[in-house]
């Protein structure tokens, strides 16, 4: 269909029931046709008024197992209706990407060499989606499209593993037929990342924003991830899952990212393994004299973190399934003490006077007074925290969160059911 025959349906209304159920909620149905009317005259304006199709990918948001995914660890997250849009058309050679919220080159079909002078680029993140596709035996080809974008940068919700995940599902439509399985996107937006952006990083991101709905995902065979769907509606419950983005950015923090794995790795090679996971717990406790002296206490106390973390995703995983709220945010307590005490990712190395994650949680226990659950978010040191706020304290909690981060620093977010999606 033309670019301008769907923006008519948007307009119209024609499409509010699918966006309603893309993204279950109504009181912001208003604002997301907005957004996909803008994306349809932005690549009008742009590119022309061709035959485009129009796809989605989610943010996410991490709800237990916090860096557990990169030693092969089990996760708990979920796709949140905060995500990257692309109104796409085909075109032959020709990579033409556009963004409104940063200028990306155009690039070639035929050139996805990997430059390091583009590392840590929206350039280097569609090259590597292009070669890794190549790489597993899928189709490719050129493509014209307009992207944009409300999953807050740097504030782990994953907004590069939407774009990934987004330029990924753009193939799929386009020249696999929808027929490369989201978890085979999920890695290949993985691949991107690591071996062209230049950021380590484990799967959860690009698997959470790609499958769509909660689901727990067990990293043992990081080539074949176990992924299980878990049904719940935290309305139910009469809580609302809120994420205050505290504004310290991501940004410039990938040396503290990576020491995180490369540390628990320490600990691994030094217990004769690879990752944490296939470290018998038992033997790290008895040979932590020698472990202290030949990897430092930090790293000893991650890997402590991620023993405890591991063995709690499936107790919170268990807790839903039972319909056991106060057990699931009793672990998510205890989630996040355990990141902030033992994973120490709260905060930078050095940082006095900017510390708005711990701020940020201090600020939160105080506004749920006992109830509820908050955690930091994400990868850390800057960013995000995350809390269930019962449905009642709501009110209060935003204002005092966005009283110290500023107006619009606190999301009231849904899980929605679709991760990366072809919409039309």
């Amino acid at each position: 269909m033309k670019a301008s025959e769907l923006k008519t349906k948007f307009e119209n209304g024609s499409c509010d029931d699918l966006l309603l159920d893309l993204y279950g909620d109504k009181d912001i149905l208003d604002m997301e046709r907005d957004r996909y009317i803008y994306a349809l005259t932005s690549f009008i304006q742009r590119f022309g008024d061709l035959e485009v199709s129009v796809f989605t990918a989610a943010g996410r948001t991490e709800v237990s197992g916090n860096h557990t995914d990169h030693q092969h660890g089990r996760v708990l997250a979920a796709s949140v209706n905060l995500d990257s849009i692309g109104v796409a058309a085909k075109a032959d050679d020709v990579i033409e990407v556009m963004s409104d919220a940063f200028p990306i080159e155009t690039l070639s079909v035929s050139d996805l060499e990997k430059d390091p002078a583009q590392e840590g680029t929206s350039e280097a993140l569609i090259k590597g989606v292009y070669q890794g596709f190549v790489n597993d035996g899928y189709h490719i080809g050129g493509m014209k499209a307009f992207v944009t974008s409300n999953v807050l940068a740097g504030a782990g919700l994953s907004s590069s593993a939407s774009f990934e995940v987004l330029i990924g599902c753009i193939l799929n439509g386009f020249y696999n037929g929808n027929d490369v399985p989201l978890p085979e996107i999920a890695k290949i937006a993985q691949y991107a990342e690591n071996e062209y952006f230049g950021k380590p990083c484990g799967l959860m991101d690009q698997c959470a924003c790609a499958c769509g709905g909660l689901v727990t995902i067990d990293f043992q065979d990081p080539k074949q991830p176990v992924i299980e769907p878990i049904p719940v509606d935290f309305a139910k419950y009469g809580h609302s899952l809120c994420i205050v983005d505290t504004k310290g950015s991501h940004a410039d923090l990938t040396d503290e990212y990576a020491a995180i794995p490369s540390e628990m790795k320490t600990v691994a090679r030094a217990m004769g393994q690879e990752v944490l996971r296939d470290v018998k717990e038992a033997g790290f406790y008895a040979a932590l004299p020698q472990l202290r002296e030949t990897c430092g206490d930090r790293a000893v106390l991650r890997a402590i973190h991620f023993f405890n973390e591991n063995r709690r995703v499936p107790v919170i995983v268990d807790a839903l399934k039972a319909d056991d709220f106060e057990a699931f945010l009793a672990g998510i307590n205890a989630s996040g003490n355990s990141s902030f005490e033992y994973l120490q990712n709260v905060f930078p190395k050095g940082a006095d006077r900017q510390m708005e994650v711990a701020l940020g949680l201090a600020l939160a226990q105080q506004a749920l007074e006992g109830t509820g659950a908050s955690r930091v978010h994400g990868g850390g040191f800057a960013g995000t925290i995350q809390a269930f706020v019962p449905d009642e304290k709501v009110p209060a909690f935003r204002d005092l969160m966005e009283s110290c981060f500023g107006e619009g620093s606190c999301h009231v977010l849904k899980i929605r059911k679709y991760g990366g999606h072809q919409v039309l």
